[in-house]
């Protein structure tokens, strides 16, 4: 069985979370999260603080700019793309502030090649998607930035034991045909699995090769996520919404269990459904025993290979319900430990 860095029983979030303020994401996260925090999203700051936006402004010798349409890309970096950095660095000076001596696992995210490719505009107003050779450089483009985002990182939290999760949520539809063309009455071709995988093998890649011994998850809130396909490419663990998975997915979660690749699974709800949501940790993770039991997999197993994350970001609750729902993730995943039954 692999051992990950974040060991047994850990709990972390997914990216995104409520507010404007860096320095008040940043003291929730790492305050709530004590033994996996990771780098806030905050969209709420608005255009460039959006994931699309802030991976954009990572990418090398690749530009975009915002239309009404959505993210471009263009020939220089205009105004987009010094927000979108200058929101990132304000994000980790806030983070390095908060991680001072910090020595354990420590999750940073991007958006990852297919989905970025299926959300960024060519000049002429279709996605990149539609294009495989523009595809190409763009995950060229996306690995050699997260060389270099990686290796920031680790300037600023040296002792940190870095995980990159690149946010897939698009990557379904690519597979199956389904993402709308500019005009909305067609849509693009499906994208071949062996070159969806070969991308993300090689942004996996170049992120292992940028920081020695950083971990890779592949985030998908999306229903019908390709376990097989992101095990295959390299991932070290697969980030999903518990309650979109179905029995259809048993083998393929059986088997990415059985090869090492941790699941996070999103048990606890994004948004406040009703006051009673948080209160009970072990029945949030209900569904993760029964998967569990339904898989014939050992108990033993369980809290090495599971992380208990919220279902998906977090920007569209409170700042109350955020902290206090990254504190019963903390709880939730305690109680596999306890009982892991």
């Amino acid at each position: 069985m692999r051992e990950h860095v974040w060991g047994e029983g850990a709990a972390t979030g997914v990216g995104s979370m409520p507010g404007t303020d860096a320095r008040e994401a940043a003291r929730t996260v790492t305050g709530s999260l004590e033994h996996f925090p990771y780098l806030p999203e905050l969209p709420a700051r608005g255009p460039g603080a959006d994931m699309i936006g802030r991976t954009a402004g990572m990418l090398v010798e690749l530009y975009a700019r915002l239309e009404p349409s959505g993210w471009r890309v263009g020939d220089a970096p205009g105004r987009d793309t010094r927000r979108a950095r200058s929101w990132l660095g304000e994000d980790l000076d806030a983070l390095e502030e908060f991680t001072q001596g910090w020595t354990g696992a420590l999750k940073v995210s991007a958006v990852g090649p297919w989905t970025l490719a299926a959300s960024l505009e060519r000049r002429g107003g279709e996605a990149m998607l539609g294009d495989a050779g523009a595809c190409r450089y763009l995950a060229e483009s996306l690995a050699e930035g997260l060389r270099a985002h990686l290796a920031e990182v680790r300037r600023r939290v040296p002792g940190a034991r870095v995980v990159l999760q690149l946010d897939e949520p698009s990557l379904t539809a690519v597979l199956l045909g389904r993402v709308p063309t500019a005009s909305g009455y067609r849509t693009h071709p499906a994208v071949d699995r062996g070159v969806a995988e070969g991308a993300l093998r090689q942004v996996v890649g170049a992120a292992r090769e940028a920081a020695e011994g950083t971990s890779v998850v592949v985030h998908s809130c999306a229903p019908g996520v390709p376990f097989g396909l992101l095990r295959r490419a390299g991932a070290d663990g697969i980030s999903f919404d518990l309650s979109l998975l179905t029995e259809r997915d048993d083998e393929a979660v059986g088997e990415a269990v059985e090869a090492g690749t941790a699941l996070f699974a999103g048990a606890v709800p994004a948004v406040e459904p009703d006051s009673s949501a948080l209160s009970d940790p072990a029945g949030s993770v209900m569904g993760v025993r029964t998967l569990w039991r339904r898989l014939g997999l050992s108990p033993k197993l369980l809290a090495r290979s599971v992380v208990v994350t919220p279902a998906c970001g977090l920007a569209g609750a409170s700042p109350a319900y955020a902290r206090a729902a990254l504190a019963h993730c903390v709880r939730a995943a305690r109680s596999l430990v306890n009982d892991p039954e």
